[in-house]
């Protein structure tokens, strides 16, 4: 068995236990290919997952969005989200995020605009700068939109979102007179932005936007962006002790802690093979994981063990960083059956959602 020491920080500046919104615990499914399954078993499994997950009584569903590798088979989050919408009735749908480097803002933020409209405002938008992949040149958008124009994607989408009767742009990527919104939103639609970099956290904080922090930061590092952002967006006028963040965390309970860890020890290698096929067109070469050792990092900070240890891990996650919307990646397992298990065990001890001690 692997000894886990917690990954302590101090608690991100902004956030206060007394003033807090309740925890929120959320499914996060990446919908992987594994080996000797389907493109189409995969997405079917994963349908199976938010559906479960919401009849067990999670807060919500995030959804991946990858393009041509099977570390995800789902290449528009927010497709995934409508089908789920229409297939539930409670919960929240979120996307994890949709990679605006690759899409006009406009078009997703009319089919967020419907999307939340249809669905009564159970949509969560999470959307996110992407990486230098084919992706840019498959779509066209090309390097310059992922290095200089995530900003002004960023500005663009929040513009339609806003509730403004039309909107025009007189940018450097994006010009056009200003045109009605229809559907125009009745309520200014949440966006969540995804970040690893200093840069992005203070995008987002400049403008008050949550952040989606991703399950390889630890809770150090966690904290450290969100001292970060707490800074600037506090320079900008905003206060960050009303910003609600989300995390996404590795999360794998069994009856047996090192059955836990041995499982994910297995299947998670495979899931994260996908990563391998990504492709970059900026010339330099590929960096490949050893992923046996990111499968150890991801344990190390993860929420692995006995139902009881992961209700006590991520308690002490909310701690550490302040993050109350709880996103668990809970496909490590592999086979549909080991990870239904796995969703219900941890519905069994984190509904209601852990809280700090």
């Amino acid at each position: 068995m692997v000894e886990r020491v917690p990954d302590r920080a101090s608690p991100a500046a902004g956030v206060s236990a007394e003033t807090a919104a309740p925890t929120r615990v959320h499914v996060f499914l990446l919908a992987a290919r594994l080996p000797g399954t389907t493109d189409a078993e995969t997405l079917a499994a994963a349908v199976d997952y938010a559906t479960l997950a919401d009849r067990l009584g999670f807060a919500g569903v995030w959804l991946a969005e990858h393009h041509f590798i099977p570390y995800g088979t789902c290449p528009s989050a927010i497709g995934f989200a409508a089908h789920l919408l229409g297939r539930t009735s409670r919960i929240t749908v979120g996307t994890a995020a949709c990679v605006l480097s690759n899409r006009h803002p406009v078009a997703l933020a009319e089919e967020a605009v419907l999307l939340d409209e249809l669905s009564g405002g159970r949509l969560a938008l999470g959307v996110a700068r992407g990486g230098p992949w084919v992706d840019l040149e498959v779509f066209g958008t090309g390097l310059d939109r992922y290095e200089n124009g995530f900003t002004e994607s960023l500005d663009l989408l929040r513009s339609w979102l806003s509730g403004a009767e039309r909107v025009g742009a007189d940018g450097p990527r994006f010009r056009f007179r200003p045109v009605p919104v229809v559907p125009r939103p009745r309520r200014r639609v949440p966006v969540w932005v995804a970040a690893t970099s200093p840069d992005t956290v203070e995008t987002a904080a400049r403008r008050g936007l949550p952040l989606l922090l991703g399950m390889h930061a630890g809770d150090a590092e966690k904290a450290a962006l969100l001292r970060r952002y707490a800074e600037v967006a506090a320079d900008a006028g905003h206060d960050p002790a009303t910003v609600e963040h989300a995390g996404a965390y590795l999360a794998h309970a069994e009856a047996d802690g090192e059955e836990a860890v041995r499982v994910v020890r297995h299947g998670l290698p495979e899931l994260l093979a996908g990563t391998l096929d990504y492709q970059r067109i900026d010339g330099r070469p590929p960096v490949h994981r050893d992923l046996d050792a990111y499968a150890e990092h991801l344990l190390a900070i993860g929420a692995v063990g006995t139902p009881q240890a992961c209700r006590q891990r991520l308690a002490e996650t909310v701690r550490a960083t302040g993050v109350r919307h709880l996103l668990l990646m809970v496909e490590a397992g592999g086979k549909p059956a080991r990870v239904r298990a796995n969703l219900e065990r941890l519905a069994g001890a984190l509904l209601p959602a852990p809280v700090p001690g």
